[in-house]
């Protein structure tokens, strides 16, 4: 099996909300185990919590996520961005618009000096998305 590498995203009590989010934006096929399904793992009251969630979409990409429960710390995401790239501009340009509601842009998706198209933004959960088209590249 080859190796791969995905976003694994922390949250506090709103994974299930923010997959489901996720899902509605990328598309794909959603797997969501509760803490229930793992006695003894969440304190009372907690067992409905996302133990792991995985969305996976046809074209490959996985998007992990869980709940921190109240028994371990918790620290919001910071300091790292999740990047959805390639060659798809009307799929990317669909992520863009759907990552971008309710969230806050904070480099508008548009040409950047490197060719292709570019944005950066924090979604309505806190995580911050860059999302890069691969267009043609300026001559120089």
């Amino acid at each position: 099996m080859p190796l791969s590498l995905n976003p694994y995203i922390s949250f506090k009590n709103s994974a299930r909300e923010a997959l489901e989010f996720y899902q509605s934006v990328l598309g794909g096929e959603l797997q969501i185990d509760e803490f229930s399904s793992f006695p003894d793992m969440a304190p009372a009251g907690e067992e409905s919590l996302v133990m792991h969630g995985q969305l996976t979409t046809d074209d490959g990409l996985v998007l992990m996520a869980s709940d921190t429960p109240s028994s371990m710390p918790y620290s919001p995401p910071g300091g790292i961005s999740v990047s959805l790239s390639g060659d798809d501009a009307e799929r990317l340009q669909a992520a863009w618009d759907g990552l971008a509601e309710g969230g806050a842009v904070i480099e508008p998706y548009q040409t950047p000096p490197w060719g292709g198209t570019f944005g950066m933004l924090t979604d309505r959960f806190g995580v911050v998305w860059m999302v890069a088209y691969w267009g043609e590249q300026p001559e120089g």
